[in-house]
């Protein structure tokens, strides 16, 4: 391949890296440069010193440069966060409602002190019958959900990140935080918020042109409208009479209840079978109805879910499509984790570990953004013989697109011209790439 056109890739991944530069002093943003390119690059363990190796091969920094600069260094996560937020909602959803997902993670560490850790339950390797705890960051995360160019699953790139404390705010406390400072980043742009059954109280917080859909408790005290005031003295009534719980309905509305539809589940056109209607969750929100849907198998495999959302004008199939599209967020957390290594730096004091964490997140939305801009639906991938029907990218082949850009960058520069050299360098820039 043309060697302007790596250089060209490689200029427009440098320049969305320039876009955060306000986030630093002029020497941190050099660092903050090196320390990233570093981590796209590095093998095996994303450690620190491993970023230095492959972002700093030459040593123009002290070492301890690059851990004071994740650790203690002047610069700012907010602006960090808001510059990527930004440029990506106004590319990759220019209009629309922009939709967000929320969860929260378990990033493990290990070491007696480790700034900002705590135990907490693994979800990962917790089970019903048996809960496993962990030591290490706890951190509630926003995504701005993406339908890529080429179809399929969606991709939730992280937009805005906290640390949960013990004793501090809680994660719904924490999600509302990141909620608001999205919207005063997009003031003219609706929120469309979707998370799982822990943050549903998301719901009646009186969030400012945002609407949350979630999943309803099983046993969840519902009630009828108030009734209308009357001139009787005394306090006038906030609630109807108490109706069944979900289960309860559910139990007691047979098939010919529900309506047949199609939606869209990551991806695929699913059946299912639809019941909603409209009722007072009185424990979350006391003044607003809310929608609750039961969503049944129609073939009678899976047991009826609940969902519940504060948009009324939704349709049953966009509420059950929003919440099969939460999955995405789980996709983010494990590639994270096992692509880019985000447990791995091996920083502990002060704000370094918290740091870290939001540099591995900023980071895979980054890679995401500069792969679907460059390439759009164009492959970047070699078919192999146990893949061969292989159609959409996964996020190793984003990385592996980005290693193969960056490593054509530094070794096409210094080497011989001539077809011979350059099917060895390709040779060797392949298996770079492929290296993570």
């Amino acid at each position: 391949m043309d060697d302007r056109v790596f250089a060209a890739r490689a200029g427009t991944f440098r320049a969305l890296l320039s876009s955060v530069s306000s986030a630093f002093t002029s020497p941190g943003f050099a660092v903050f440069s090196d320390l990233i390119i570093g981590w796209v690059l590095a093998p095996g363990r994303r450690t620190i010193t491993a970023m230095i190796c492959a972002g700093d091969p030459g040593g123009m920094r002290p070492h301890d440069t690059y851990h004071r600069f994740v650790r203690c260094a002047r610069w700012s996560l907010e602006t960090l966060w808001r510059c990527l937020v930004v440029y990506m909602v106004a590319t990759l959803t220019p209009e629309g409602p922009v939709p967000v997902l929320i969860d929260d993670t378990l990033f493990k560490k290990t070491g007696r002190k480790v700034s900002g850790t705590g135990i907490f339950r693994d979800a990962v390797r917790s089970t019903r019958s048996k809960v496993v705890y962990a030591l290490g960051l706890n951190l509630v995360v926003a995504t701005l959900r993406v339908d890529p160019p080429w179809g399929g699953c969606p991709i939730a790139l992280p937009v805005g990140v906290r640390l949960h404390k013990k004793g501090g705010p809680t994660t719904v406390e924490l999600a509302i935080e990141i909620c608001r400072q999205l919207s005063e980043w997009l003031p003219d742009r609706t929120l469309v918020i979707c998370a799982d059954g822990a943050y549903a109280t998301l719901i009646g917080r009186g969030l400012a042109n945002a609407t949350v859909t979630s999943r309803m408790r099983r046993d969840a005290a519902l009630y009828e409208p108030p009734p209308p005031k009357t001139k009787r003295p005394g306090r006038p009534r906030q609630r109807g009479a108490r109706l069944e719980t979900p289960e309860a309905m559910s139990k007691r509305l047979s098939d010919d209840a529900f309506d047949a539809i199609e939606y869209d589940c990551r991806g695929k056109t699913v059946r299912a079978l639809l019941w909603s209607t409209r009722v007072l969750w009185y424990a979350v929100d006391k003044k607003h109805l809310v929608t609750l849907t039961i969503v049944r198998d129609p073939n009678g495999f899976c047991p009826d879910d609940f969902f519940v959302t504060d948009d009324a004008e939704a349709t049953d199939a966009e509420i059950v499509a929003r919440y099969a599209g939460r999955w995405a967020i789980e996709v983010t957390f494990r590639e994270v984790k096992q692509c880019l290594g985000a447990e791995d730096p091996q920083s502990w004091k002060f704000e370094g570990p918290k740091r870290a964490a939001n540099l591995s997140l900023w980071l895979y939305s980054a890679i995401w953004t500069w792969h679907i801009t460059t390439f759009g639906t164009q492959r970047t991938w070699t078919l192999r013989p146990w893949h061969q029907k292989k159609a959409t990218p996964s996020f190793l082949d984003a990385l592996a697109a980005l290693r193969r850009t960056l490593w054509a960058e530094r070794i096409r520069t210094v080497s011989f011209s001539g077809g011979h050299h350059a099917k060895i360098i390709d040779g060797m820039i392949d298996i770079l790439a492929n290296a993570a």
